[in-house]
Formats: C-alpha cells, sequence, structure tokens
C-alpha cells in the first residue's frame, strides 16, 4: 500500500470514529459533516471525498459496526463454555457502550428508523437480524443441555432480549445509571436460567470487543 493510500485508509478510518461517536451520543441525525470537519481539522471537502454523501457515510458505519460486534460474538463462541455465559457476555456488550457513555449504534438508528435512506434501513434490520439468528442458536443449545429455560419458541425468545436490552439501556441513559441496566440484564438472564444451574451471581461487567468495547 502506498503511503497515499495509508493516509487516506486512515483518514476514512477516524472519519468514522467521530461520526460513529456522535452518532452514538446525539444520534444519526444529530450530526453534520461540518461538525465532523471541525472536530478533525479538515475541510468537507475532504470528507466528501471519502464519503460521497451522509447516506454513504451511514451505510459504513453500519457496516463496520455490524462486523466488530459480529467478531465480538464470534469470541463469545470462542471463550464461553455454556450457553448460559454466552448470554451472559451478550449482555455485557452493551454494558460496555453504556461505560462509554454511548447507545447502541443500530439502536439509536432504529429511533431515527423513519428518517433514514433505505440502505441505511436495511443494514438497521439486517444487524438485528443477525443478532437475532446468534441468540436462537445459543438459546437452542441452552435448552438442548439444560443450561438455560424458556417458555415459547426459542425465535420469540431471542427478540424478547434484544427488545428487553436495547429498551433497558434506553431507560438507563437518562439517569446515567449503568446499575440500573445491570439490574435488569441479571434479571433476564436469571429468568432464562433453570434454578438447578449454578448462576453467576456478581454483577455483569462489560468485554473489550472492538474500539469501544462495544455493541449493539
Amino acid at each position: 500500500m502506498t503511503a497515499r493510500r495509508r493516509g487516506d485508509a486512515d483518514t476514512a478510518s477516524r472519519i468514522l470514529d467521530v461520526a460513529e461517536r456522535l452518532a452514538q451520543v446525539r444520534g444519526f441525525n444529530g450530526f453534520s459533516y461540518a461538525d465532523i470537519a471541525t472536530e478533525l481539522e479538515i475541510t468537507t471537502a475532504a470528507l466528501h471525498y471519502h464519503f460521497a454523501g451522509k447516506a454513504d457515510l451511514g451505510e459504513a458505519l453500519i457496516g463496520r459496526y455490524a462486523d466488530r460486534f459480529g467478531q465480538a460474538l464470534a469470541a463469545l463462541d470462542a471463550a464461553s463454555p455454556t450457553a448460559a455465559s454466552r448470554l451472559r457476555g451478550y449482555a455485557d456488550l452493551y454494558i460496555g457502550v453504556l461505560r462509554n457513555h454511548r447507545m447502541c449504534l443500530c439502536g439509536i438508528l432504529a429511533a431515527e428508523y423513519p428518517t433514514l435512506p433505505d440502505p441505511m434501513r436495511a443494514a438497521v434490520v439486517s444487524f438485528f437480524d443477525k443478532n437475532e439468528e446468534w441468540l436462537l442458536s445459543v438459546l437452542e443449545q441452552g435448552r438442548d443441555d439444560g443450561s438455560l429455560t424458556f417458555t415459547g419458541s426459542a425465535r420469540d425468545t431471542a427478540r424478547m432480549i434484544i427488545g428487553c436490552l436495547e429498551g433497558a439501556m434506553l431507560v438507563a441513559r437518562p439517569y446515567g445509571d449503568i446499575p440500573r441496566f445491570q439490574d435488569a440484564a441479571t434479571s433476564l438472564i436469571a429468568s432464562l436460567t433453570p434454578a438447578n444451574v449454578k448462576r453467576d451471581s456478581a454483577s455483569l461487567t462489560p468485554i473489550n470487543s472492538g474500539s469501544e468495547a462495544t455493541e449493539s
């Protein structure tokens, strides 16, 4: 890679870093190219060189976020011996985002869904679909090995988990209260854990996975 290409890649990465933070704090509609340019001390023309329009930037943001989140899920699969521990690790990912005073990128974009361009809408739905499929696999394994219990279908339960965690994150935000989220997540996981299975009574703690100790 030439020095110019490396420089272009570094600039694009820095743009995405700033845009991701702004989107997670303010929402996608809460910042402009001028905000990014001012923070990075570059021109808006330089921004348009890398991302022709804000919709292009948004697609790139979701793609990078989804890739990083997918890597975090793969790490959970590799490191967690049981379905229950993977489920706890999944909740930990949300805590990592809250500790950085941010929201799940795709969660905050879902709140702005009616205003997003169609490609971004599709990317947000894809993100949640992939989360649902991963949770579906974890739940089915947990039901088979006895480490998890739930009524209804695994798919309905996966959707419930995503909704509960995203909602708990949203409600914890105005209070600036991470323990509020932790209590909700711990109760959720306890409700899915059989009484005869040893539960981790310690508070959920974040897992570092990417530049922001991600998630959602």
